[in-house]
């Protein structure tokens, strides 16, 4: 199973889902997972993104932000859209992948004290973390 998840700038959603898809893939002995993440506007990997993933003892440290359009799509069983720019600004998808859309508000676009930007990566990080176990739920090891 391929798997992509796509936001803005690759640097917060889109890396905490694919760090997320790749321990629960993993935890459940999933087979021929492949998992990928990249932006329409490929940003640094934020690091609250990856502070927030350590938390979980999910490290992410290491993945890098990239391009979507470096992907054909059309190779992936499920390509997931974290936020409507993602969604409207994707290249044209011609298979019949699952195309699922996630609107997750972006943490890195949350202003104030460090302690509430924190908050915000947190609860996005909770809520990416529940769909993604969602998604892979199912899947044969």
């Amino acid at each position: 199973m391929n798997i992509i998840f796509i936001c803005t700038g690759n640097s917060a959603r889109s890396q905490m889902a694919e760090g997320f898809a790749k321990y629960y893939g993993e935890k459940r002995k999933i087979a021929d997972l492949n998992v990928a993440s990249a932006g329409v506007n490929p940003r640094p990997v934020n690091p609250l993104a990856v502070a927030v993933m350590m938390e979980k003892n999910i490290d992410i440290s290491r993945q890098k932000s990239k391009s979507v359009n470096i992907f054909d799509l059309n190779a992936f069983d499920y390509v997931i859209t974290l936020c409507g720019d993602a969604r409207d600004n994707c290249p044209l998808i011609t298979s019949n992948n699952i195309k699922l859309h996630w609107d997750l508000i972006d943490p890195a676009g949350i202003e104030g004290d460090n302690d509430e930007r924190l908050k915000a990566f947190r609860d996005i990080r909770d809520e990416i973390e529940k769909r993604v176990e969602d998604l892979l739920k199912n899947q044969k090891n």
